[in-house]
């Protein structure tokens, strides 16, 4: 098997739900980070890729019929490049990188083009295909944004709860108190506010043409406990699960540049990060917010290292309540956990996060001279992926 290494990252600045982004197609933002890690390595001819694979979560409107095959041709891409669209939820563009880095692995490709895209702002509604022509009665359009849409009857109502409530039953069973809740949304807020004032985000965040947006538009600097307090619970009334303290609906688009040890020569630049291992784990469908947990776990066990030897992780933070959970469960420092923000600061486009959360990784581990880092990430119905990242210079 063929080692295989991050040799770059980007993403877009991540916009809110109906904000600067909105009027962006979701294969135009694609296409702008594919472009923006060819134009970051020059000396890479394109016809050289040997794939593009790229998560999508929605799938129902402009980034539809495989969006990684259409951004790849937006970008100026050869047409011989052939393209791939995964879709496993929240972790699709963390699936992406897997499925590149497997290829990579077996020796098919030397230089695949991973990452993901999510526009929530433009996510169709949909209207089910009548069982005949000419029906009489209406018809109900459905928001194809976030969440179980057109459940199958056949499917337990304790599996189909919204995310919402799942997060409410998952802070029930861990314990997870609303003033940890908070406390943890406020330093997401904290850390990436610090990081983007400090210039880490500088080398990973390339800008939309047309959009004027420098940073994420998600984050609010001026926050405090006290207004985060203040905040209604979104899905019980005397639930913990706020909107301030679970990640917003966003628009954006991530990529990373993955490849063999080879093709240092084929790109004239240093690799940052070997991706030692990965994991995938499954649980019941209401307890999605846990699955990273065993994911984390098994993946650790096949990189051949440990938690005491991990210096940094990215969580995605879908809520605090299962980032918390999770972390516990773990027994690790908190202070290691997304150190430069999460999603609930950030935003969660949901196709874009797994990327968003490698290339975050990759470069922390880099500048801080750290040699095992670990990407995480929980996805609806009851899912869980995580990477192991081992900095090639530590």
């Amino acid at each position: 098997m063929n080692d295989v290494f991050v040799y770059d990252a980007v993403r877009t600045p991540f916009g809110r739900y109906g904000g600067a982004l909105a009027q962006c197609r979701p294969d135009d933002l694609a296409a702008r980070v594919l472009g923006g890690l060819l134009e970051r390595s020059p000396e890479l001819d394109p016809a050289r890729v040997d794939e593009v694979v790229l998560g999508n979560a929605n799938g129902a409107g402009e980034d539809n019929r495989n969006v990684a095959r259409m951004a790849a041709l937006l970008a100026g891409l050869p047409v011989s490049v052939p393209g791939s669209t995964v879709n496993r939820l929240c972790g699709s563009s963390l699936d992406a990188t897997i499925t590149g880095a497997r290829q990579v692995a077996l020796g098919e490709s030397d230089v695949v083009l991973v990452g993901g895209v999510e526009s929530m702002s433009r996510a169709p509604w949909v209207v089910p295909k009548p069982q005949r022509g000419f029906p009489a009665g209406n018809a109900e359009m459905v928001s194809t944004t976030l969440g179980w849409r057109l459940v199958n009857p056949r499917m337990p109502d304790a599996w189909t709860v919204s995310l919402g409530e799942a997060t409410e039953q998952l802070a029930d069973r861990e314990g997870v108190s609303r003033q940890d809740q908070d406390a943890f949304a406020l330093q997401s807020h904290q850390n990436a506010a610090r990081a983007w004032d400090n210039g880490f985000y500088d080398e990973l965040v390339v800008r939309v043409p047309g959009v004027v947006l420098d940073r994420d538009e998600s984050i609010r600097a001026d926050t405090t406990g006290e207004k985060l307090a203040g905040l209604t619970p979104a899905f019980r009334r005397d639930g913990s699960v706020t909107a301030g303290n679970a990640s917003p609906l966003n628009d954006g688009a991530s990529a990373a540049l993955i490849g063999s040890g080879s093709a240092e020569g084929l790109l004239g630049r240093s690799p940052k990060a070997r991706i030692a291992a990965w994991g995938a784990a499954a649980n019941e469908p209401q307890f999605f917010g846990f699955a990273p947990v065993e994911a984390a776990n098994t993946a650790l066990q096949r990189a051949g290292t440990s938690w005491g030897e991990v210096g940094a992780v990215e969580l995605n933070e879908a809520f605090a309540a299962q980032s918390l959970a999770c972390i516990r469960a773990w027994d690790i420092d908190p202070e290691i956990v997304n150190q430069q923000g999460g999603a609930i600061a950030i935003g969660h486009p949901l196709g874009a996060s797994g990327t968003r959360i490698l290339g975050t990784l990759a470069h922390s581990l880099e500048r801080r001279g750290q040699r095992w880092g670990v990407a995480a990430i929980c996805i609806g119905v009851g899912q869980g992926l995580a990477v192991v990242l081992e900095n090639v210079a530590a």
